[in-house]
């Protein structure tokens, strides 16, 4: 019988429940703790296997305060209790959706979870990566299995040319505008088409990582080795050209509020902050955009730029990105998810307005429940912290 990829992967039939061995678990700070907790009150005192665990502190790093700290405590003497052969501590570490590809543990054809729901992010080179919770991820500590329901496919063929300014975070706030944000609620979400094709991993990374964002149980993209059967049953298939879309802002406080850039530019919306960095758009080729839009300029209101791993950080360095941003007038931190989720570096105050390339924006997400968060991709924010306000970046490429 014919099948998808996330089919072909799972090993079951759509709606089956099976039982799969992991490949690779993810853990970071805050939803390993409670984890370990669990296992620490039934007796469980060993990982099913050190070698397939990857761990790095990335939410509230540095430590921010004592809570935090704790938190760090526990996950790094856990870490090094057991023995964890991919260990990235602090100085060494990342946003976790970016390292573990930059480190090579994303492979295709693996079956990988993570107790953060970006975790998705690891389909764009072909993986089965899905989100978990505290519960699951003890669950896999112990042994190294878990169950899914093997979910009915939505594929999207995007086809087309992209304009100058145009990019893959506003091709993925498009389909989500279309879709909506519970479209794929417990769907593979199998990216595909010219457009796709033609992009960059770190590009690709980009449309998986929001496919929870549409309620997706994972993002998928084929690679030479991992394709679905030609004659396989998808529960629908979108055909979206994309050659005349522009770029994209995510009005609060869904996803899927998407308005172009031609209309948010009449809004004149004034902003108090704008971040660049995140699992969505903190590596490399997405800062070296943004300083491609802030080179020689200065911004308008508190910009934010936060390199997604240590590796990357030391690559702007050594390119001139972080004294490009600094001579810009931005703030430039050590990786973090910070920002992203209200944790520190970046939380809004009450009435702020942010415009940022992270994936989520509902209410209170980055700090005070009356501030609000606009979505965007890193030339979109590059080019509205220059005027202090909502601009098109085609104005400055």
């Amino acid at each position: 019988m014919a099948k998808t990829i996330t089919e072909k992967i799972l090993g079951g039939a759509v709606g089956e429940l099976v039982e799969r061995e992991i490949d690779l678990m993810m853990c970071h700070e805050v939803t390993t703790p409670p984890a370990l907790k669990m296992l620490a009150e039934r007796g469980i005192s060993k990982v099913w296997d050190s070698n397939k665990i990857v761990v790095t502190p990335d939410h509230f790093v540095p430590n921010k305060d004592i809570e935090s700290a704790q938190l760090a405590k526990e996950l790094n003497d856990w870490a090094v209790e057991q023995g964890i052969k991919h260990h990235y501590k602090l100085g060494c570490h990342g946003v976790c959706h970016a390292i573990l590809p930059e480190q090579g543990h994303v492979k295709p054809g693996l079956v990988i979870v993570g107790a953060d729901s970006h975790t998705c992010t690891y389909g764009a080179l072909g993986a089965f990566s899905t989100g978990i919770g505290s519960t699951d991820c003890a669950y896999v500590l112990a042994t190294g299995k878990l169950w899914f329901k093997v979910p009915e496919t939505l594929r999207f063929n995007i086809t087309g040319r992209l304009q100058p300014g145009v990019t893959a975070k506003d091709v993925i706030l498009y389909i989500i505008k279309e879709i909506g944000v519970d479209g794929a609620q417990y769907k593979a979400m199998e990216f595909g088409g010219e457009v796709i094709d033609r992009m960059s991993d770190e590009e690709k990374m980009t449309i998986c990582n929001m496919a929870i964002e549409a309620g997706g149980k994972n993002g998928i993209i084929e690679t030479e080795d991992y394709k679905s059967d030609k004659d396989c049953q998808y529960e629908q298939v979108y055909d979206m050209d994309v050659s005349d879309l522009e770029p994209l802002v995510a009005y609060p406080h869904l996803p899927s509020n998407g308005k172009s850039i031609s209309e948010a530019e009449k809004d004149g919306i004034k902003l108090d902050q704008a971040f660049i960095g995140s699992c969505t758009n903190g590596r490399f080729s997405d800062l070296q955009a943004s300083a491609g839009v802030l080179k020689g300029k200065k911004v308008q209101c508190r910009t934010i730029v936060i390199p997604a791993t240590t590796d990357i950080y030391k690559r702007c360095l050594k390119e001139g990105l972080i004294e490009l941003f600094i001579e810009a007038g931005c703030v430039v931190s050590t990786p973090t998810c910070g920002p992203c989720l209200g944790g520190h570096m970046g939380v809004l105050a009450k009435g702020e307005k942010c415009i940022s390339t992270t994936n989520r924006n509902f209410v209170g997400r980055m700090g005070h429940p009356e501030s609000e968060v606009y979505l965007a991709s890193p030339v979109t924010v590059a080019a509205s912290a220059l005027s202090g306000k909502i601009t098109d970046p085609r104005k400055y490429i």
